[in-house]
């Protein structure tokens, strides 16, 4: 259940904006991973080598090389050891969507950038492959059968360099030389499989049959040649044949970008329109009405004459949605124009109402006016500070599924105006008196990078801890989409070493995370808990059937190799977001943690690998296409977060960087609970 989370997206666009002006100018994979078992080598008794390559045998499979067109953002994303694989598709031909990759059946292959979209990959084949003999002729006879592959693009993140339980099960959709159909309980359709033979005895479909399912009773048969095979699916009969060094495309399958970007704008918003209005699975719950929408947007994408109004009707038709996940659109000019001024200001609201200056950057009008930090913001452009922050639309990157996720961008964008935009403002400085200034907007980006991404966080791991003097054990997360591999081995060490050293209570740090893979995060919730289960179902909305329907198999957390058995606390806040929220709440099933903070998480859980669009004028913009439910139906987490179990309020001191209440409000919860 990958994500691509909005908070991502601006740090990436805000970035970009950055550098231009400094110039002048989202599983992919099998089905959900799982908890690791140990993997006990099964060794099948060697036959005979069937074939020889060599000069009697020129045709011969020996190596597979292709390449690997790209085009999702969540592509690369957190990858480290990428690699492709002869994918042993027993799974698939048994429809076994738990099926482990046995180990001795893992050849896999290097993969090299070719360009921005495109990997290029080797791979040699073994001279007898190690996978799973199933026999597919169908003919009421027990035959030796053959060994199935596809050649598809995996990464590891836990253990060796090979896949275990946890990093897929199952068959890959996505990325394979097979092509899967995601309306069709991910059945493979079409593209190219390799099967591998031992003699000429054995049988293999030459054909979907009548119910149009590969490997099913219908199937014509025909006996395949002994050694390696390519088997094209896209004819039929299906072409077997031999070839030394075949050369394949890896199909990137449903969560390839539905790209409208060479259509006309209006063209590109109708087809954009029909998608989403059908895939978009909170339609009911936001109380969307897509054909008034689409009345009300229609004509301004038919007015529009230039790039700049072409984003702003479409940003003004996809952000009036209440939805987290739903975000990515950026134009330059119009940013500059509506945003692209400041004074230089960060501002935090309190508990008690009160609106306080947390930073002043220097040289900046705010600087200028004599504001300093700790001010109390009274009144601004002749509002009450609050009434102003409340008339604040933040909707600059993306939308919101909570007023509290809101909230703290209207904070953020109240500061941000166009340049040479004039402010009255009336504040009283630490120990001082109300008095009033007059400041004019400068061009500058430093306070919103400095709001978005606080400086102190840019050389951090995504996971870190410590033991703090009370003894307990803090690890903060701030990513669940750095390099997996880094972060599952951080993870993993702590974990231990808490273990180890017998630490009775952990608190997790969770409020600035901004997701990532929600595989790696449900991996991590498997260090609390002993028992698997089933945490949540994904539907999807089913071009078939004209229906949501569940996807198999359920998200599950199931126990990891090491069990953490104390106390836990979770630290959330709004920038806890799509997977932070889904390990938070699997953290909190059964009691197992208390949940604590300012506010709850920002309450986006839709899934968006599905859902990415490219638009005309070098637009991108994503829609949330999967729903969340728990297991008896109710929807999880979407516009509502990960509730508190502790609520702190916000605090002078606390926004001041003096203390950190939050913090100390779980260290007292997890003593009283270690006292008991």
């Amino acid at each position: 259940m990958r994500s691509r989370r909005q908070y991502m997206l601006k740090m990436v666009m805000v970035v970009l904006a950055l550098a231009a002006l400094a110039c002048g100018n989202v599983s992919l994979f099998a089905t959900p991973p799982t908890s690791a078992t140990p993997l006990a080598p099964t060794l099948t008794p060697l036959p005979p080598i069937p074939v020889q390559p060599g000069a009697a045998n020129p045709d011969e499979p020996v190596v597979v090389t292709g390449t690997i067109p790209f085009t999702s953002p969540f592509f690369l994303e957190g990858i480290a050891e990428p690699y492709v694989l002869l994918e042993d598709e027993a799974g698939f031909v048994t429809r076994d969507k738990e099926f482990v990759f046995p180990l001795a059946s893992q050849s896999i292959g290097p993969v090299e950038f070719i360009d921005e979209q495109t990997l290029s990959f080797t791979l040699a084949l073994p001279a007898i492959p190690q996978a799973t003999y199933v026999d597919v002729d169908n003919n009421g006879q027990a035959d030796t059968g053959v060994q199935i592959f596809q050649v598809a693009y995996w990464s590891n993140t836990w253990g060796g360099p090979f896949l275990e339980e946890r990093d897929g099960r199952g068959w890959s959709t996505a990325y394979t030389s097979a092509i899967t159909d995601p309306n069709n309980d991910y059945e493979i359709i079409g593209g190219t499989l390799v099967v591998w033979a031992p003699d000429d005895q054995q049988g293999f479909p030459t054909g979907f049959g009548a119910d149009g399912l590969l490997f099913t009773e219908d199937d014509p048969i025909s006996l395949i040649p002994a050694g390696y095979n390519l088997v094209d699916l896209d004819q039929e009969p299906f072409r077997i044949y031999k070839e030394a060094q075949p050369q394949l495309e890896l199909i990137e399958g449903v969560t390839a970008v539905n790209d409208y970007s060479d259509m006309n704008y209006t063209d590109a918003f109708s087809a954009l329109f029909e998608k989403v209005s059908r895939e978009y699975p909170f339609t009911e719950e936001k109380d969307v009405n897509w054909q008034a929408l689409y009345d009300e947007y229609l004509p301004r994408v038919e007015a529009a004459r230039n790039d700049e109004d072409f984003y702003r009707a479409v940003h003004d038709f996809a952000y009036s949605i209440p939805d987290g996940h739903i975000g990515g659109l950026f134009n330059r000019d119009a940013f500059f124009a509506d945003y692209g001024g400041g004074f230089g200001l960060l501002v935090a609201e309190l508990g008690d109402g009160r609106v306080l200056v947390t930073d002043v950057l220097p040289g900046t009008p705010a600087e200028r006016a004599g504001i300093r930090q700790g001010a109390e913001i009274v009144e601004w452009n002749g509002q009450p500070v609050r009434r102003a922050i409340d008339a604040v639309d933040p909707r600059v990157f993306g939308s919101y599924s909570t007023e509290h996720a809101r909230r703290q961008d209207q904070l953020i964008f109240l500061t941000r105006v166009p340049t040479g935009t004039r402010i009255n403002v009336t504040f009283q400085n630490p120990g001082g008196l109300p008095q009033e200034a007059t400041m004019t907007a400068a061009a500058e980006v430093d306070s919103l990078l400095q709001a978005l991404f606080p400086p102190e966080e840019a050389l951090n791991l995504p996971v870190e801890g410590q033991v703090l003097e009370s003894g307990l054990g803090y690890i903060r997360i701030s990513s669940f989409s750095d390099d997996f591999n880094l972060t599952a081995r951080l993870w993993e060490r702590y974990i231990q070493q808490l273990v180890d050293n017998e630490v009775p209570g952990l608190i997790i740090d969770l409020r600035r995370n901004g997701g990532g893979s929600g595989s790696l995060a449900l991996d991590f919730a498997g260090f609390f808990f002993d028992e698997e289960f089933v945490l949540a179902r994904d539907s999807y909305y089913n071009e078939r059937t004209g229906a949501f329907e569940y996807q198999d198999p359920p998200t599950r957390v199931r126990p990891a190799p090491t069990l953490y058995e104390g106390p836990i606390a979770i630290l959330v806040s709004p920038s806890c977001v799509s997977a932070c929220e889904y390990f938070a709440y699997a953290l909190a099933q059964g009691g197992r943690s208390v949940v604590v903070g300012n506010f709850p998480t920002a309450g986006a859980a839709g899934e968006v690998g599905r859902g990415q669009y490219k638009l005309p004028g070098d637009l991108d913009l994503q829609f949330p296409t999967g729903r969340p439910e728990t297991p008896d139906g109710a929807l999880l987490i979407e516009g509502t977060g990960v509730p508190l179990d502790t609520t702190v309020p916000v605090t002078e001191d606390q926004v001041l960087g003096r203390s950190d209440p939050v913090l100390e409000a779980a260290v007292q919860a997890l003593l009283d609970r270690i006292g008991d």
